[in-house]
């Protein structure tokens, strides 16, 4: 009997439900020691065999998956998991992509089965490495040897599939280690190794809860305490209170709360009230600066205002601002290239950032390199037609070319934008090219009410961590944030009010070594993986 049993299927389906709600919100953190446990006991115990029946203190051990198997359980938490993490889908491709609810769902479960296949990767390739090939792919006698590889190999093979998500389908949302955010003391690693370090700790502590699990029930006490103690210390960094990081400037950064759907009421008078709006907020803001100072940055976020580059305007009262505050303004815009010669090639539009200097001169602009699908450009537009809408909006972007930062007088700024934020690897290049501190501007506007926006943001902080630089998060809707090299939130505002944050912030130096040599981890644990996927097969037979 090959069948997968039932409490096997239910075993995936309660790590895909521990490791939906270990992240915020939620953000039960500290479950992130077991969420992932379940699936490889799912996986290591997860069939019956016909003709052989391996027996345990008298009972009946279940054997580990075929690789099929393992893919199919593996394949149901991935699915569970990424329509309860990321639910906001929906809502995205309904109400801001102009989807009927069938097709917005329809669109929603393609996701999830779309990026549910790297779950079913991690589950086949764990059963690959156990070398369960046939009912009685295994002897008794090797049957612990087999769970023990598995388990050894678990914490590699999660990180080689983050780093595929990363890489390929390039949706590296919410990576198991983004769960320790808040862990001060753990997170230090994330400078060397990056999230991916973070991810591969958790999953080894898994591994040991699972070993309890799995293995004879006369080791299963010493284990469980063995995990239990790991833990727990780990966790308990959450406790460890770094000093406060000194901070020598500060920062405005202007929340506009600007309405994602206002297309039809952007009248030149709505537009110019807008700007009068921002431009006094800019000026006067709510408590004013701290000691009366003139900030030295001024940052309005990503928007959907129609602030483009080319409009006079526009240009105007940014210029203006800029020249009244006597501060460095980045203004969130739409950056446009102009056609070269008529005739020729097609003006380009670009989702920028542009470098105002205090005499209101337009002196620099980051343009996006990393667009985000069906949001900032639709890709293989003729067989995606039906989610137009979700570009109607925003129009269709073209990729910058450089994460180079912008100078601001005395300070080199490295600037992201909204999605860029949960690429590792890109944001590092910002500091490795001289930015002294990290700006993200963002429209979180797009994830409604839903639990996205603090998703967003955990990912956000991670990126101060691994480059231990501060970051400032002006967004649209709010959270604003001011972020320490620690990752923590020293000064934010409430979300969905039209207001200004006082940030504080300070110029740093130097690089770590994540900075200097990016997901080297990530891809040492790939090549580890697929050394163990071919001793596998290289030993089969002398098992």
């Amino acid at each position: 009997m090959r069948r997968i049993s039932s409490s096997a299927w239910f075993l995936a389906a309660l790590s895909a439900g521990l490791q939906v709600v270990i992240f915020p919100l939620p953000g039960l953190y500290w479950l992130s020691w077991i969420a992932v446990a379940p699936l490889p006991v799912a996986i290591l115990r997860a069939r019956r065999s016909a003709t052989l029946q391996l027996e345990v203190e008298g009972q009946v051990r279940l054997l580990p998956a075929t690789p099929l198997q393992g893919f199919l359980l593996g394949y149901l938490c991935g699915i569970l998991w990424f329509a309860g993490t990321c639910y906001w889908i929906f809502d995205t491709m309904h109400r801001y992509g102009g989807l009927p609810v069938p097709v917005a769902a329809l669109a929603l479960l393609l996701f999830c089965l779309y990026v549910g296949l790297y779950h079913g990767l991690f589950g086949m390739l764990l059963a690959l490495v156990a070398g369960a090939g046939g009912p009685a792919g295994l002897k008794p006698a090797e049957s612990g040897a087999a769970i023990r590889r598995a388990l050894a190999a678990a914490p590699f093979l999660w990180v080689a599939v983050e780093l595929a998500r990363t890489r390929i389908t390039a949706f590296p949302w919410e990576l198991l280690g983004y769960s320790q955010t808040g862990n001060f003391g753990l997170t230090r690693i994330a400078s060397l190794v990056g999230v991916y370090g973070l991810s591969f700790e958790i999953v080894l502590v898994n591994s040991v809860f699972a070993a309890a699990f799995l293995g004879p029930r006369a080791r299963r006490k010493l284990l469980l305490v063995a995990a239990c103690g790991a833990a727990v210390i780990l966790q308990a960094g959450q406790l460890l209170v770094p000093p406060p990081v000194p901070a020598d400037r500060n920062a405005l950064l202007v929340q506009p709360n600007v309405p994602i759907l206002e297309g039809a009421v952007w009248t030149r008078e709505y537009f110019q009230d807008t700007l009068r709006d921002l431009t006094a907020l800019s000026l006067h803001p709510p408590g004013e600066m701290k000691d009366s100072r003139r900030p030295d940055l001024i940052v309005w976020p990503e928007s959907p205002s129609p602030f483009y580059t080319n409009d006079p305007l526009f240009r105007g009262a940014v210029s203006a601002l800029a020249k009244q505050s006597g501060s460095w303004v980045v203004a969130g815009s739409i950056g446009i290239k102009p056609a070269m010669h008529s005739g020729g090639e097609a003006s380009q539009i670009f989702n920028s950032a542009a470098m105002v200097n205090p005499e209101g001169e337009w002196v620099g602009r980051y343009d996006k390199v990393h667009l985000v699908p069906f949001g900032e450009y639709l890709p293989f537009p003729q067989l995606f037609a039906f989610a137009g809408g979700l570009t109607k909006e925003v129009g269709e972007f073209q990729r910058g070319a450089s994460h180079a930062p912008l100078d601001a007088g005395n300070e080199r700024v490295g600037i992201f934008i909204c999605y860029e934020s949960i690429f590792p690897d890109e944001v590092r290049q910002g500091p490795l090219e001289g930015a002294q501190v990290l700006l993200n501007i963002s429209n979180d506007g797009w994830y409604g009410d839903s639990g996205a926006w603090a998703q967003h943001l955990q990912q956000t902080q991670m990126r101060a961590i691994e480059n231990d630089r501060w970051l400032l998060a002006g967004t649209n809707t709010g959270m604003t944030a001011s972020i320490d090299p620690y990752g923590r939130i020293v000064a934010a505002t409430p979300r969905k009010v039209r207001t200004a944050l006082d940030a504080p912030y300070a110029l740093r130096e130097g690089t770590t070594f994540y900075t200097r040599h990016g997901d080297w981890f990530a891809y040492l644990c790939a090549i580890i993986s697929v050394g163990a996927v071919v001793m596998r097969f290289v030993f089969q037979d002398g098992r």
